[in-house]
């Protein structure tokens, strides 16, 4: 209970699409990967000065 299923996702993500269009949906993936690395960088930088 609670969790997201396949439905559920394919409605977000359409949901997504028809808000924001096509056109801008893979630079905003782009935006999201590179926030999402930063992140995993800035912790594994954390991570080694605990060590």
């Amino acid at each position: 209970m609670g969790g997201l299923g396949t439905p559920e996702l394919i409605l977000i993500l359409a949901a997504i699409v028809l808000l924001f269009g096509g056109k801008k949906l893979p630079e905003m993936m782009r935006g999201l990967g590179r926030g999402v690395k930063e992140f995993n960088e800035a912790k594994d930088a954390n991570t080694s000065f605990k060590d």
